[in-house]
C-alpha cells in the first residue's frame, strides 16, 4: 500500500500522540533524510482557540537556530490539518532516562548541562524565555546531544510589562521558580535559570529538590529554598546548585556566572555558530490562514501591502500611535523594531543600502527585503539583521528591523548607527 505524501515527505509511524497533536516518523522523499512531524487539526486548534500559542512557538523556533535545539524545516497546510516538519531525535526524553537508569555521573551530567546552558543562554540572547524548561522537555540524540523543545509556553521579551517584568504564571511545579508564584511579576532569565538548576538536581540526584504531593506545601518549600544537596556530590556541584537554587531571584546565579564556575568550565567547548540563513515566516500565517496544501512563496514587485489587522496586532496595546510616529522611540528597540517613511520604497532601499555600506556590512537582496550580515562571529554568533519594506498606501511605507544574529545589546548598537543614515527617509 502507498503511504500517504504531504508534500515532499512520506508518512511512517506514529511517534507518540496527545490531546491536540500526533507525531509521525516522515522520510524526505527528496534527501531521504528523516524527521517527525507534528500533526494538528485545525479545526480543534481553532476550537480551542490555540492559535496564537501554536503561532507564537512556531516562530520561536524558527527564530532559535542552535545545535542544541530541536530544528524546525518548515509548516506545510492543507484544508483540515496543519503539518509542523520538525529533526527528528532518536534518543528520547530524558526524563525516560532517568526514569530508567536513575542518576547519572557528574561527569556525565556536566556535559548535558553545559548543553543545557548554552542552549537557553542563546535563547536568550534572542529576547526568547522558554518558561517551561523540565526533562520532559529535553530529548537526547544517538550520538549524546541535547536538544531542547517545547516552546509551546515560551515569551519574547518585547511581551513584557512596562516594568519591565512578565506576569503570567505558568511551567510545571517541580521546576518553576519560586518568584513565578507571587503576583509581583518576575525576570524570564532569572526563571530559567532556576529551572535549569532544578535540571542540573535532578540529573545528579535522581529525584526532585522539591516535592511534594500537596501542592501547598510544595509552594512553600519552593519559596523557602528548603532542600537537601546529596551527600556524594562533589563540593563544586554542591556550591554550583545551591548558588542557582537561591529563592531570590536579585542574588541568583546568571548564565555568565554559571559559565565562569570552575565545575561548569571543567572539559567545557564553546559551541560554534553557522552563518544563520534567512528566517522566513510566510508559511506561519498561510498555514493557519490558507487551505492550499503547497504553500507557495510568491516574488513582489513592489513591498508586500500591510493591512490593517497586521498593523494594528504590529502594536503594542493595539495602539497605533507608536507605530506612525515619525522617529524612533528611545529604549523600546529589543529584537525588532519598525518606523514609517513617506519615501518610495526605491529610496528607502537605496538608503538602507547606503547605511549598511558604510558599516562594512555584507548586503543580501530579494525584492523589498535585505539582508545584513556582519563580518565577524562572537559568542552568540555574526550579527545579522533582516530589514523589510511594507506598503501601506501608494506614499506610506512601513519599514521593518529583525535581529536574527548576534545579540540583543548588538541590534541596539546597530539601530542607532543606520537610523542615522536613514533620518531623510524616516
Amino acid at each position: 500500500m502507498r503511504k500517504k505524501l504531504v508534500g515532499k515527505y512520506e508518512l511512517g509511524k506514529i511517534l507518540g500522540q496527545g490531546n491536540f497533536a500526533k507525531v509521525k516518523l516522515a522520510r524526505n522523499i527528496e534527501t531521504n533524510e528523516l524527521v517527525a512531524i507534528k500533526i494538528l487539526n485545525r479545526d480543534q486548534v481553532l476550537q480551542h482557540k490555540m492559535v496564537e500559542q501554536i503561532k507564537r512557538e512556531i516562530s520561536t523556533m524558527k527564530v532559535i537556530k542552535h545545535s542544541n535545539v530541536v530544528k524546525l524545516y518548515e509548516v506545510i497546510a492543507s484544508k483540515t490539518k496543519i503539518y509542523i516538519v520538525l529533526e527528528l531525535v532518536d534518543g528520547g526524553e530524558f526524563f525516560d532516562i532517568i526514569a530508567k537508569n536513575g542518576r547519572l555521573k557528574e561527569e556525565e551530567a556536566r556535559k548535558y548541562f553545559q548543553q543545557l546552558i548554552d542552549a537557553v543562554d542563546f535563547c536568550h540572547s534572542r529576547g526568547v524565555y522558554h518558561r517551561d524548561l523540565k526533562l520532559d522537555n529535553l530529548l537526547v540524540d544517538s550520538c549524546g546531544v541535547l536538544k531542547v523543545a517545547d516552546f509551546g509556553l515560551s515569551t519574547f521579551s518585547q511581551q513584557v510589562r512596562e516594568d519591565g517584568l512578565l506576569h503570567t504564571a505558568c511551567g510545571t511545579p517541580n521546576y518553576v521558580a519560586p518568584e513565578v508564584f507571587t503576583d509581583k511579576g518576575y525576570d524570564g532569565t532569572a526563571a530559567d535559570v532556576w529551572s535549569c538548576g532544578i535540571i542540573l538536581f535532578v540529573l545528579l540526584a535522581g529525584y526532585f529538590p522539591f516535592d511534594d504531593e500537596n501542592l501547598i506545601n510544595l509552594h512553600n518549600q519552593i519559596l523557602n529554598g528548603e532542600f537537601i544537596v546529596p551527600p556524594w556530590l562533589s563540593f563544586g556541584a554542591k556550591r554550583l546548585i545551591r548558588c542557582i537554587l537561591d529563592p531570590n531571584p536579585l542574588t541568583r546565579m546568571t548564565i555568565s556566572e554559571i559559565m565562569e564556575d570552575d565545575w561548569f568550565k571543567k572539559d567545557y567547548n564553546p559551541p560554534c555558530f553557522d552563518v544563520e540563513e534567512d528566517v522566513k515566516f510566510d508559511d506561519i500565517d498561510v498555514a493557519f490562514n490558507n487551505s492550499e496544501e503547497n504553500l507557495i512563496t510568491k516574488g513582489w514587485t513592489k513591498p508586500v501591502p500591510m493591512n490593517a489587522f497586521e498593523l494594528i496586532s504590529g502594536s503594542q496595546s493595539f495602539n497605533l500611535e507608536s507605530l506612525f510616529l515619525m522617529e524612533p522611540v528611545p529604549g523600546v528597540i529589543k529584537q525588532e523594531t519598525r518606523f514609517t517613511s513617506q519615501s518610495t520604497a526605491n529610496e528607502i532601499m537605496s538608503k538602507i543600502e547606503e547605511a549598511a555600506n558604510s558599516l562594512n556590512f555584507t548586503v543580501v537582496k530579494q525584492n523589498y527585503k535585505i539582508k545584513l550580515q556582519g563580518y565577524t562571529s562572537g559568542r552568540k554568533g555574526c550579527f545579522s539583521v533582516i530589514i523589510e519594506v511594507f506598503e501601506v498606501a501608494q506614499s506610506f511605507h512601513v519599514v521593518e528591523l529583525r535581529n536574527i544574529g548576534g545579540d540583543t545589546l548588538e541590534f541596539h548598537k546597530f539601530f542607532e548607527k543606520v537610523s542615522l543614515g536613514l533620518k531623510d527617509a524616516i
